[in-house]
């Protein structure tokens, strides 16, 4: 029923910042909770980050401190905010909603929970 879109990838040097998009045409993002996640070459699908519907987050460990992600309600968008890019963060990102958030618990950083993936978003970080 859901299909979300990314955007904001691109090619940046290693130290350098991003900030990716992910926008829902047609409906409100406020009540949904949503999940980031990328892929990189040769590996498989990673939960990054996610924001309840309560806005409370969760980041795995690898990007904790560098990486945040934020609903902007005015602009209907839920944006994951990058600094410190490593060569390592090179990966497609995705955004996708998980329908089945839990107010009395955190976000789900599992990937099966998830619906809605949009067709991601290429960041590389290379000097």
């Amino acid at each position: 029923q859901v299909q979300l879109v990314e955007s904001g990838g691109g090619l940046v040097q290693p130290g350098g910042s991003l900030r990716l998009s992910c926008a829902a045409p047609g409906f409100s993002l406020e009540n949904h909770a949503i999940g980031w996640f990328r892929q990189a070459p040769g590996k498989e699908r990673e939960a990054i980050s996610c924001i309840n519907v309560d806005d409370s987050t969760l980041n795995i460990d690898s990007v904790k401190g560098r990486f945040t992600i934020v609903r902007d309600k005015v602009n209907n968008t839920v944006y994951l905010r990058m600094s410190d890019l490593k060569p390592e963060d090179t990966a497609v990102y995705y955004c996708a909603t998980d329908p089945n958030w839990d107010i009395n618990d955190y976000c789900s950083l599992t990937l099966g929970d998830y619906v809605g993936w949009g067709q991601g978003t290429q960041v590389t970080v290379s000097s």
